[in-house]
């Protein structure tokens, strides 16, 4: 008796499990957010993954991260926007596709490309070369 009061208890767990991970949003919050590895002043949401920091560019220091939800043919979501705003940084539109978007900050340079399922943010290794070539746009 005690061992089928136990599977059921067990099986009741599995389904609620399931029923709770079924029910969970896969879009990002767009809540909580840190600097990104390669540029700390520039936000990243927090619950994006990043297994590394991608260096094998000779012009870009760049870092990938995956976050389900986004759309490589979508915006930048309007929250994530506001965020960079908040943080100091404008957006350059002379270079800004729908997935490629340019931002500035001072002297600061941040490229960002939205893919689906992931994002990169591209910080150019010579700031003052990156900085004149915007400048002549």
């Amino acid at each position: 008796m005690r061992r089928a009061r136990a599977l059921w208890t067990l099986l009741i767990l599995c389904m609620v499990t399931v029923l709770l991970a079924g029910c969970t949003s896969g879009e990002p919050s767009w809540e909580t957010f840190e600097g990104a590895l390669n540029e700390k002043s520039f936000p990243v949401p927090k619950e994006a993954n990043s297994p590394d920091r991608t260096t094998t560019n000779a012009a870009m220091d760049y870092v990938r991260y995956s976050l389900p939800g986004l759309k490589e043919n979508d915006h930048i979501p309007a929250p994530y926007l506001e965020v960079i705003q908040a943080w100091g940084w404008s957006e350059l539109r002379k270079e800004n596709t729908d997935s490629s978007h340019v931002f500035q900050k001072d002297q600061l340079v941040v490229h960002l490309t939205i893919h689906d399922g992931y994002f990169i943010i591209m910080v150019p290794k010579d700031k003052k070369t990156s900085i004149k070539k915007l400048n002549s746009l």
